[in-house]
């Protein structure tokens, strides 16, 4: 939709140009006849006023001005009265011309004898009483110039619009190609991700079959023998923990659309400590949780609250020997800001800019999807997440997330 945008866009301003261009041009043409014509009226009106000053007429042969390529005062019989040449003073215009209206006034180009193509003005004037023609011939180097001018804008134009053109051409090929090296890259990248998830499926799965597969063939020969009831129980651990590895898998790879409501994110953070207490509490962890009353969020709660509850268990993992876990929120415009806060091992420095990524995990025993799954859903909620973390300190986890409207 944008790229068809732009198109009628650019189709719309080469319309334009294109129509300015031959606009002008064709306005030239008149614009020129035009100077010419008043510059024949104003020097005919001189010509005339000098004539009447000087009866000898002679006055007009010191008149030149640069536009003149000659002039001549002509009576009824066709002879020369005057002639910016002085050897033509007395002859006929032509000997097979007859009487020369005098009561009309024409304008039309002629062809002098050097092929320059001048504009010839032919007016009535009266000189001392008598009805004379006078014949002005002018250069049309200077009014033709406005012609010439606007030819040369007109082709200017044109060569910036075919420019234009190819340019856009030559960028919209460039961004096709660009876009489909992009998209083979993303290609490439995911049959990659793929082949490093099936290491991690085949590295993780391997292991618990393998317990499952041990303790069931021992049960399977001695079923009577007091330790199965161990092994039973490593069979329930085992395959537990597979069926946590892919209801990962199928919460990160999941696309389905998101159910957005309003709720109270103090429900939310209350709910979230009591399913982390258990974990919490066998690890010698205390729960501290705030948040406003009156703060709602506006998103798919469900999925916030996996989130939470991911970042809360890597929180309390980060605290084998006890500490202390934070979640606290406040509202920041039209935005809550939730902090997730422990005092943990932290986060080696090498290892930051990877922990969002999928399958990495520091850890031995672990899919490395948590954090990765927890971006997925703050960002599936039009929100941000950011991490910061100090070794031996601890790692403080910011989620930024919609109010409520």
């Amino acid at each position: 939709m944008f790229r068809k945008a732009i198109l009628l866009l650019g189709v719309a301003v080469t319309c334009c140009l294109l129509w300015f261009a031959v606009y002008d041009y064709r306005e030239a043409g008149p614009i020129s006849r035009e100077n010419l014509s008043g510059l024949a009226l104003s020097l005919t009106t001189a010509i005339e006023k000098l004539a009447a000053n000087d009866p000898s007429l002679e006055t007009l042969h010191s008149f030149h001005p640069p536009d003149v390529a000659y002039f001549a005062l002509v009576d009824r019989r066709g002879v020369y009265r005057f002639h910016s040449n002085h050897d033509l003073v007395g002859t006929t215009v032509d000997a097979r011309s007859q009487e020369i209206p005098l009561l009309t006034r024409s304008e039309t180009r002629i062809a002098l004898g050097t092929g320059e193509r001048a504009y010839q003005f032919t007016s009535p004037v009266t000189v001392h009483g008598e009805p004379l023609a006078l014949v002005l011939t002018l250069h049309t180097y200077r009014a033709d110039a406005v012609t010439r001018r606007a030819r040369l804008n007109m082709t200017i134009v044109l060569a910036l619009v075919v420019a234009g053109w190819l340019l856009s051409l030559g960028l919209a090929r460039y961004a096709r190609r660009d876009e489909r090296h992009r998209g083979e890259l993303a290609r490439r990248e995911s049959l990659a991700k793929l082949g490093e998830m099936g290491a991690v499926l085949a590295h993780e799965i391997r292991n618990p079959l393998a317990g499952i597969k041990g303790f069931a063939q021992v049960i399977a020969a001695k079923p009577q023998e007091s330790r199965n009831a161990a092994f039973a129980r490593s069979i329930v651990t085992e395959a537990v923990r597979l069926e946590s590895l892919v209801n990962d898998l199928l919460a990160y790879a999941a696309n389905e659309p998101e159910t957005v409501a309003d709720f109270p994110l103090a429900d939310l953070f209350d709910h979230t400590a009591s399913l982390l207490q258990p974990d919490a509490g066998a690890h010698g962890v205390t729960i501290e949780w705030r948040c406003p009353e009156d703060l709602s969020l506006r998103g798919n709660r469900d999925r916030i609250e996996q989130a939470l509850l991911n970042l809360g268990h890597n929180a309390v993992q980060a605290m084998p020997d006890g500490g202390r876990l934070q979640l606290l929120a406040e509202r920041s415009g039209k935005d809550a800001v939730i902090t997730i806060r422990d005092n943990g091992s932290g986060i080696a420095q090498e290892h930051r800019q990877l922990v969002f990524e999928p399958f990495f995990t520091t850890k031995s025993r672990g899919t490395g999807l948590g954090l990765a799954l927890c971006r997925k859903i703050v960002e599936a909620n039009r929100g941000s997440i950011t991490l910061h973390s100090r070794e031996g300190e601890g790692t403080v986890v910011t989620l930024t997330l919609p109010c409520a409207s």
